[in-house]
């Protein structure tokens, strides 16, 4: 969801590195910066993405609102360490015959890195987003500033995965670098199956890099 408040990033740790401040309930020992890998704790259910769990009152947002009927419905969770969102474009999501406009893909990136943000800070904080027994406010997050570097056309017709790299976990804010990946179809098609492993990593290629800064849920805009 887009705040458009102009957040800076700074501070974030390298590639392999999470900054994190304990403050608010989000737990430094749940994030270790050296290595990079957080807490065990999925903060969703498995088949579950982070966007199904957003009160109902902020859950409308075009692209990720499970309760908007004419959204997107991005849908984001956890794999290991990263996170993902996959996505395959609609035809009317056109730019020029046989590639996707370009709004879409930022819409993916903003929507991917606000979700990334409310699964990390669970995560961090020891927290299942969704559970029943927890009494605790909801972290919900809008973007503070969105970046996004277009790399190469973006082609229909193929699944679009977003990879969610998170840099920064502070009381309010979580920074995340994405990655936006598109599979040749046709390459795939033409593979044999001994190679289809292969073909498949050879075919995926990044159209976009970005990274959102994610900021919580001011009072004034929902719960």
């Amino acid at each position: 969801m887009w705040l458009g408040a102009g957040t800076r990033s700074h501070g974030a740790a390298g590639p392999r590195g999470v900054r994190a401040v304990a403050a608010d309930g989000l737990r430094e020992a749940a994030v270790i910066g050296h290595s990079g890998r957080m807490s065990s704790n999925s903060a969703v259910s498995p088949g579950e993405a982070f966007q199904d769990h957003y009160p109902d009152d902020v859950a409308a947002c075009f692209g990720c609102g499970r309760l908007n009927p004419d959204g997107h419905h991005i849908r984001t969770t956890w794999d290991g360490d990263q996170t993902v969102t996959r996505f395959t474009p609609a035809p009317e999501q056109t730019a020029v015959p046989g590639y996707v406009y370009g709004g879409l893909i930022a819409s993916l990136v903003d929507c991917s890195g606000t979700g990334s943000a409310a699964g990390a800070a669970y995560r961090a904080a020891g927290r299942t987003m969704g559970d029943p027994n927890d009494t605790e406010p909801p972290l919900r997050f809008v973007t503070g500033r969105l970046e996004v570097d277009y790399l190469a056309p973006t082609p229909m017709g193929v699944e679009l995965v977003v990879r969610g790299q998170i840099e920064e976990i502070t009381a309010r804010k979580v920074v995340v670098a994405l990655t936006v990946t598109a599979a040749d179809a046709a390459a795939d098609k033409e593979a044999d199956k001994e190679a289809d492993k292969e073909a498949d990593a050879a075919a995926e290629a990044a159209v976009a890099r970005g990274r959102v800064v994610a900021v919580l849920l001011p009072p004034t805009m929902g719960a």
